[in-house]
């Protein structure tokens, strides 16, 4: 299906990788391979932590249809994240809020923040673009900062 040199590989171990390392238990180091293949594999899809191994180093290109989608349950992803841009990007951005909700001084001022009307919301997100500006931080968390 692939031609020889494609970037699937790459790009789906890249992925994988992405999702073991922002995609954490709360309040504890991430999914290990083993723990992953285990509980997989207790839904009823065999995959052994080697395998899952291979996928993670680029070693293994080509997964089966049920392990795609049981690695994308696992996960909690569609499994369209391992093959479309389009996903990727907004399981990205989902990923990244999810990140940041998990900061506990995030998440208290995002339930404060709570029904509170558009207007105020906008004013709020002024107030922190400000502040991130004045500690020299990217206007955005995942983007390199200017100085």
């Amino acid at each position: 299906m692939d031609e020889p040199g494609a970037t699937v590989g790459p790009r789906l171990a890249d992925k994988l990788n992405h999702l073991f390392s922002t995609v954490t238990p709360g309040g504890r180091r991430p999914y290990s391979t083993e723990e992953v293949a285990r509980s997989i594999t207790l839904t009823g899809v065999p995959i052994s932590a080697s395998y899952i191994w291979l996928l993670r180093k680029g070693h293994r290109d080509n997964p089966t249809l049920r392990h795609v989608e049981a690695l994308a349950q696992f996960f909690g992803v569609p499994p369209t994240y391992f093959f479309d841009s389009g996903t990727e990007s907004e399981v990205t951005g989902d990923l990244r809020l999810m990140a940041a909700l998990k900061d506990a001084g995030v998440q208290a001022i995002a339930l404060r923040a709570s029904g509170l009307s558009a207007k105020s919301l906008d004013s709020i997100t002024e107030v922190i673009q400000r502040v991130r500006e004045l500690e020299g931080l990217s206007e955005y968390p995942d983007e390199p900062c200017e100085g």
